[in-house]
């Protein structure tokens, strides 16, 4: 049985300005609807982010405006990217003065369940330490998470499950399909949907279908 207890954590989600985004992704949909689709993955993401009654907070870090107006919309903070200098930047960036957990989580988690993402942050605390949880291939990361205090130290990019394993970090190997399962191919996002994406995820889908 999940939890109850009061909410810890902070996530930092950071989304790239639409036009740069997802690009291994294009031509999963057509051209003109390639940033709706990026926008709705990420209001799907943060939107289950809020949900999960083990996060107290949300911070997504984004140069972009219109990504800002509708994640703000939702209930998270939004601050812009400042240090300019990548997607680990970013996290640091985003998670800096924090007082409790951090809990990073990429942005195109259309399928993101609550449940799932609560019941990996329980593992996280009880690791103890710095804990990571890997896509569905098994070689990238979703989400890192450190304990109060302990520096998030984020290594995202290709081989990111390796890189974050050498630093230190414990490999959590739950299931949580609909947190492991990111979208970075029209194969990820067919898997996805037969999870059952979010709503906004939805609604770009049946546009194009």
């Amino acid at each position: 049985m999940l939890s109850h207890r009061p909410a810890p954590w902070v996530a930092v989600v950071p989304v790239k300005p639409l036009r740069s985004a997802k690009t291994r992704l294009r031509g999963a949909v057509p051209a003109a609807v390639h940033p709706d689709l990026v926008l709705a993955m990420a209001r799907d993401t943060v939107a289950a982010v809020l949900a999960c009654r083990a996060v107290a907070r949300v911070v997504v870090v984004c140069d972009d405006p219109a990504v800002r107006a509708e994640l703000t919309r939702l209930g998270a903070t939004c601050v812009p990217d400042t240090p300019a200098a990548g997607l680990n930047a970013a996290l640091t960036f985003g998670a800096r003065g924090a007082d409790g957990p951090v809990v990073a989580l990429t942005a195109d988690l259309p399928a993101l369940r609550a449940t799932d993402l609560e019941s990996a942050l329980a593992a996280a605390e009880r690791a103890g330490r710095r804990a990571f949880v890997p896509d569905q291939e098994g070689t990238g990361t979703v989400l890192l998470a450190s304990p109060p205090g302990v520096p998030l130290a984020p290594h995202f990019g290709p081989g990111s499950a390796a890189a974050h394993l050498r630093s230190g970090a414990t490999r959590l190997d739950g299931t949580w399909p609909s947190l492991r399962r990111d979208v970075d191919t029209a194969a990820d996002l067919h898997a996805a949907t037969s999870l059952g994406v979010g709503t906004h995820t939805g609604q770009v889908i049946c546009t194009v279908a």
